[in-house]
C-alpha cells in the first residue's frame, strides 16, 4: 500500500474497531502493517493476559489460533475474533487429543507440561503449560521423582532437559517448521559472515543447540549468545549496545526489534523464515473481520475449564514470562 491508502486503512480499521468495541492485539510475527495498526503487538500470551484486564467487550487477535483460543481461555465473556480460522499451526498440529491420551497411557503417574503453542483440548489434558522462557522454572516446581511429559516441541524440549539435567524428561517429536527450518549450516554461516555480532536464538530454533556448540568451542564468544523467548528478545534489545544481532526467528520478529533499537542493525539468519499460517491474516481480512465478526473462536466449556486450570497452575507459579 502506499502512504496515502495505509493511512486511509489504518482509519478503517480504527473507526471500525471503535464501532464493534474491540482491543486489536498483534503478534510479534504479524507482518509490519498488521502491528502499527493494533492497539498492543507482542507474544501470545502476554497479549491475552493484558486483553483480559481491558474493557473493551471484543479481542480481534492477529495471530495463529491457538493463540486466539487462549485469549478466549482468559477472557471466557469476551467475544474473541481472528480474522480467519484458517491460520493453524504447524507446531500445535504435531500433537492432538487422542496422540496425548496414547501417550499419557504409555507413562502412567508422568506430569504432562504443555506448551502454550497447543491447541485448548491438549491443554485440557494436561497438568500445567509453560512458555519458552519459563519452562525451566516450570520443570522445576515439579518433584524431581516424578517423570514428565513434555510437548509438543522437540527442541524447546532438548532446552530444558540441558538447563534442568533431568533425565525422566520424555520430549515429544514435534517442531515448528519455521524454526525447524533455521539450520544449523544457516546460523554457522551467518555468524561467520558477521563475526562481532551477537545472537538471539529462540529455544524452538534447529540450530540452538549447535549455536550452544560454536560457544562451547570458541567459535562465538558465551556471552554474545542468548538463548531467549520474543519477549525476551524485546527485553534484550533494548539494552543491547552492539551494532549488529543476528536474529534466529521469525522474520516478523525484526520490525518489533528495530522499533526497540534503532542503533542496531537487527539481521536473520535465515531470511526465508516467514511463517504462512502467520501472513494469512492480511488488511484485507483484518477489515471484514471488523465489518463482519468473523471468525469468531469458541470451546466448548468442559475442554475451556480444564484447559484454564493448566494455564492458570503456570501463573500461579510466578510471572509467565515471554510466550512463544
Amino acid at each position: 500500500m502506499s502512504t496515502t491508502q495505509t493511512r486511509t486503512w489504518q482509519d478503517e480499521v480504527r473507526a471500525l474497531a471503535a464501532e464493534r468495541d474491540a482491543v486489536i492485539l498483534a503478534h510479534n510475527y504479524q507482518e509490519p502493517a498488521i502491528q502499527d495498526v493494533a492497539d498492543h503487538v507482542g507474544d501470545s500470551l502476554a497479549l491475552s493476559r493484558l486483553a483480559a484486564t481491558t474493557d473493551a467487550s471484543t479481542i480481534v487477535f492477529c495471530g495463529v489460533h491457538f493463540m486466539a483460543e487462549t485469549a478466549k481461555l482468559l477472557s471466557p465473556d469476551k467475544t474473541v475474533l481472528i480474522p480467519t480460522a484458517r491460520a493453524g499451526c504447524s507446531l500445535a498440529d504435531t500433537i492432538d487429543v487422542e496422540q496425548l491420551r496414547a501417550w499419557k497411557r504409555e507413562h502412567p503417574g508422568a506430569a504432562v507440561v504443555a506448551y502454550v503453542n497447543t491447541s485448548a483440548a491438549v491443554k485440557a489434558e494436561s497438568d500445567v503449560c509453560c512458555t519458552s522462557s519459563n519452562a525451566v522454572d516450570v520443570v522445576n516446581s515439579i518433584p524431581a521423582d516424578r517423570p514428565i511429559l513434555f510437548l509438543p516441541d522437540q527442541f524447546l524440549g532438548d532446552h530444558v532437559r540441558r538447563q534442568t539435567g533431568r533425565d525422566n524428561i520424555e520430549v515429544w517429536l514435534g517442531e515448528c517448521h519455521v524454526h525447524a527450518a533455521i539450520s544449523p549450516t544457516d546460523l554457522i554461516d551467518t555468524v561467520r559472515a558477521h563475526p562481532d555480532a551477537e545472537l538471539f536464538i529462540h529455544p524452538e530454533c534447529g540450530c540452538a543447540s549447535s549455536a550452544i556448540w560454536l560457544a562451547g568451542q570458541g567459535e562465538l564468544p558465551e556471552e554474545r549468545v542468548k538463548i531467549l523467548s520474543t519477549g525476551g528478545m524485546l527485553d534484550a534489545a533494548r539494552r543491547t549496545s552492539a551494532s549488529t544481532t543476528l536474529v534466529a526467528t521469525e522474520i516478523g520478529m525484526l520490525h518489533q526489534l528495530g522499533k526497540a533499537n534503532t542503533r542496531t542493525s537487527f539481521l536473520p539468519v535465515n531470511p526465508k523464515a516467514s511463517c504462512r499460517y502467520m501472513k494469512m491474516i492480511t488488511p484485507e481480512l483484518l477489515v471484514r473481520c471488523l465489518r463482519e465478526g468473523r471468525d469468531e473462536v469458541s470451546i466448548p466449556q468442559d475442554v475451556a475449564a480444564a484447559a484454564r486450570r493448566a494455564v492458570q497452575r503456570m501463573i500461579t507459579l510466578g510471572s509467565p514470562g515471554g510466550g512463544e
